[in-house]
């Protein structure tokens, strides 16, 4: 039988990357993205796909993609606006909208598609960020609705492990997409590399690694965990890079 992931934020970026390291593993995958163009020219490049428009904080839309799914053997709640900016700025609109799509999204996807991902003993993973373990400017909404997808992992691994679920989240550190290139300066670039251990942006597919390997059964024995894949940025904590030998 033919193994299925369903993976969220599927038409660009992480999603994408990891998308294709299934395909490579022979799943079928269900690609999931609320920009119908993107997904529809991403997935007609690709075989043995199904791509499916939804908004993953419309829980109507999210029932209407689970009533087609009867066995799930991984989900991939990768879906998630960035929006940055200063606390005072923030307006209550925009808090909102942040946490419908990065919070919402990952509780009513896994929440409509328990029954199937129980029919297959499947895995979640989440997609938290690094913003969801250390406190950064400008992420007041980002970083706790990410802080919250990594307790929410929690939870899920706790109650559904009664059902051989196991659920993890992956928190990327920074990551060399064509968005962050776009818009960060090369002072910023800079910074990271310096803060950053191993002195260099994370790739798409690094990421897509990771996530790929908690779906499997090489991590049959791994729930619970938050596992950062930032190249030991978190490690770092506070320090100031000219204190680092």
């Amino acid at each position: 039988m033919t193994k299925t992931a369903l993976v969220t934020g599927a038409a660009r970026g992480i999603g994408l990357a990891t998308t294709r390291l299934f395909l490579d593993q022979g799943l079928h995958v269900v690609m999931i993205d609320n920009d119908g163009e993107a997904l529809s020219t991403t997935a007609s490049g690709l075989t043995n796909v199904t791509a499916v428009e939804c908004d993953v904080s419309d829980a109507q839309a999210v029932a209407d993609v689970a009533r087609g799914c009867d066995r799930l053997d991984a989900l991939v709640n990768n879906a998630g606006l960035a929006d940055f900016g200063p606390i005072e700025e923030t307006g209550f609109d925009r808090w909102k909208a942040v946490m419908a799509t990065n919070l919402d999204g990952p509780f009513l996807m896994t929440q409509a598609l328990t029954p199937a991902l129980r029919a297959a003993r499947g895995a979640v993973v989440n997609i938290a960020s690094i913003s969801a373990l250390r406190a950064s400017t400008l992420r007041v909404a980002y970083g706790t609705s990410k802080a919250g997808v990594a307790h929410l992992t929690q939870q899920q691994a706790v109650e559904l492990g009664e059902y051989g679920i196991r659920v993890n989240c992956v928190c990327p550190g920074p990551v060399r997409t064509k968005l962050a290139m776009a818009v960060h300066t090369q002072d910023i670039i800079d910074a990271y590399h310096d803060a950053i251990p191993l002195n260099r942006y994370g790739q798409e597919a690094e990421i897509a690694e990771a996530i790929v390997w908690l779906c499997s059964d090489k991590a049959s024995f791994v729930t619970g965990q938050r596992l950062a894949v930032d190249g030991g940025f978190e490690a770092t904590g506070i320090g100031l890079p000219a204190l680092r030998t």
